[in-house]
């Protein structure tokens, strides 16, 4: 509410939406440029994906390659993107995460 009971200037809210969904977008752009890594078997194998959560390398160490087998290294790089993807939710939250909350605060915005 406006102290004073006044209407809230529309202009000025619709200002300060503008710029918090420009932070917004710049918050996006740098997770989609952010590389985050996560790793299973002690560092056997190692993903990397974006704050976004592209997956952009796999590197899995020749001792981890068992051609007999091959369940265990399909295990380790499923856990491996699990936990990039874990660590890219991370930056999410600690980027976009106020940014929200503060969108959440302008009224007769659906957010």
């Amino acid at each position: 509410m406006i102290p004073g009971g006044g209407q809230p200037n529309m202009q000025q809210l619709l200002q300060q939406a503008q710029k918090m969904q420009q932070d917004l977008a710049a918050a996006q752009e740098e997770l989609a440029r952010t590389e985050v890594e996560g790793q299973a078997g002690g560092g056997l194998v190692k993903a990397t994906v974006t704050g976004s959560g592209e997956l952009r390398n796999l590197v899995i160490d020749p001792k981890a390659v068992d051609p007999e087998d091959t369940e265990t290294l399909a295990d380790l790089v499923v856990a491996a993107v699990q936990a990039a993807n874990e660590n890219a939710q991370q930056l999410q939250q600690q980027k976009l995460g106020p940014l929200a909350q503060g969108l959440g605060g302008v009224p007769g915005l659906p957010f």
